[in-house]
């Protein structure tokens, strides 16, 4: 089969190709670096001629209110166009965990409305929502950083590894269209500030952690479980300190 990824040369995007390829398809990593863009159209079409599925992991450059959602939108409704003319059979996309319980969040808006949007496009389709990679918690505790401590919201959540969100996505893009909304996460549900103390002891780093239920998430506040899955959700195995002992402390 031929599998056309959009934003193919990210983080999970380049995971997932490997992935693929390995199962004897043939993959197409579209990003804007290689002259594919969702959001102006430039390559779609072409990039598409023949592909049977679409997997749509990008993500927008710019994390201003405006600027996500009309990256998400535009490039969302572009594919969806692009998909109907190709005949594709199955559209894919990647979201987050907690999508529709933090409409507070622009980000989390604008990653609604590409759902809203795949849902109501009359393809066969599959959202795959994940929480968290464990290689973000690092922007978590940046996020916090002021007056010399990390203030960090006390409510849950369940990461999980980026090489395991690749490996739910490459089973669900061979799998059949669910035409519904599947979740990934990780084994372990906890305080962000117990994640990234964590974190942050592995990098010999001595901070205070200001931890609270009413610190927002970059700017939204969280209720407990907002950024943990429902039942039913695939549980993946890799344990967030099994992670953290392949790293490399940076002071040691």
């Amino acid at each position: 089969m031929k599998i056309v990824i959009i934003g193919g040369t990210g983080l999970i995007g380049s995971k997932l190709a490997l992935l693929l390829a390995s199962r004897g398809h043939e993959v197409l990593q579209a990003s804007p670096s290689r002259g594919v863009d969702a959001v102006t159209g430039e390559g779609l079409q072409p990039a598409l001629v023949g592909a049977d599925i679409v997997v749509d992991v990008s993500n927008s450059p710019s994390f201003e209110d405006k600027a996500v959602l009309h990256f998400f939108e535009t490039g969302t409704r572009n594919l969806i166009a692009a998909a109907k003319q190709a005949g594709v059979r199955h559209c894919i996309a990647l979201s987050i965990v907690g999508t529709d319980r933090l409409e507070s969040s622009g980000y989390f808006r604008a990653k609604l409305a590409q759902e809203r949007l795949i849902e109501n496009s009359a393809l066969a389709y599959t959202i795959l929502r994940a929480t968290q990679f464990f290689e973000f918690v690092g922007a978590i505790a940046d996020s916090g950083r002021r007056d010399g401590a990390v203030h960090v919201s006390s409510q849950l959540m369940q990461p999980l590894l980026s090489d395991e969100v690749a490996e739910a996505l490459a089973d669900v893009t061979l799998g059949e269209p669910a035409n519904g909304i599947c979740e990934v996460a990780g084994p372990e549900a906890a305080p962000l500030a117990d994640f990234v103390g964590r974190w942050l002891r592995k990098q010999g780093d001595a901070s205070n952690i200001v931890a609270g239920p009413d610190v927002p998430y970059f700017g939204a506040p969280l209720a407990l479980r907002t950024l943990v899955p429902d039942n039913g959700a695939r549980i993946m195995p890799t344990r967030f300190d099994d992670w953290l002992g392949t790293m490399i402390c940076p002071s040691c």
